[in-house]
């Protein structure tokens, strides 16, 4: 497989976390679970998503990198994002009908989108389409590849944990609290640990989760709330573990 196509595919995924994680509010999203079909966010929401992927295809061909320049068709990049955009739409239509909180949903909903950019880009790379490489620092594969990873470790992650961990959060309570601190927190600890583990800093990573526990021990023994301290460890040791092992999988394809 070349770079040119492997940048594309990365380009394509990246473009799809983005408009799923980044530019998509939670109201957005409560809104498509209570409206569906007739939700304006819906379509919106949809459309990002084709513009983002259709801007990937026409970038892809943009750049003319010492080599011979070549055109893009201009009809495959506007049918890659129409495809994009209904194929989107169409998957969120059918997941709100599904239980928001189950973790194999979030899990089936973002393979189906994800099986979707994989056909629009096997079906440009079978059509041997003349796309060009990205700009060169930017756009190889192993600085695609870690942008995806460090998007991944942030709201993708937080939504997956948040979920695994939903059956022992209803139960709990932590007053005097801020308002979604502990999701971002957690979104900053594993920017860190991917950081350390991609920096081959894995005792480093000790000493980060010894700081926190530190931390949080002053809490956790006012509180006098074995529960709680059993879902602040399980929480922390299910974040460093999958960020430990999602950086040690990047660092072995680098």
């Amino acid at each position: 497989m070349s770079d040119s196509a492997l940048s594309l595919l990365l380009g394509l995924v990246l473009a799809h976390l983005v408009g799923d994680f980044l530019l998509q509010p939670g109201s957005w999203v409560a809104e498509r679970y209570r409206l569906r079909g007739r939700s304006p966010r819906l379509y919106l929401h949809a459309g990002i998503h084709g513009t983002l992927a259709a801007g990937v295809l026409a970038f892809a061909g943009t750049f003319d990198i010492g080599r011979p320049a070549m055109q893009v068709d201009g009809v495959v990049v506007a049918i890659g994002g129409l495809t994009v955009a209904i194929s989107h739409a169409l998957i969120d239509l059918f997941k709100a009908s599904l239980n928001p909180g189950k973790l194999r949903w979030f899990l089936f909903d973002q393979a189906l989108h994800l099986l979707v950019i994989l056909g629009l880009w096997l079906t440009i790379i079978a059509t041997r389409q003349p796309f060009m490489l990205f700009l060169d620092y930017l756009t190889t594969p192993s600085t695609l590849a870690l942008l995806v990873t460090y998007l991944v470790v942030t709201r993708p992650m937080a939504f997956a944990i948040a979920m695994v961990m939903r059956r022992w959060s209803a139960g709990l309570d932590e007053p005097n609290t801020l308002v979604k601190a502990g999701a971002r927190i957690g979104m900053l600890e594993r920017l860190l640990v991917l950081t350390l583990v991609l920096h081959n800093q894995i005792t480093a990573v000790g000493f980060l989760i010894t700081a926190k526990t530190v931390l949080r021990y002053g809490d956790l023994r006012e509180a006098q709330d074995r529960k709680l301290t059993e879902y602040v460890l399980l929480g922390t040791l299910l974040s460093v573990a999958s960020t430990v092992i999602l950086g040690l999988a990047v660092r072995s394809f680098l």
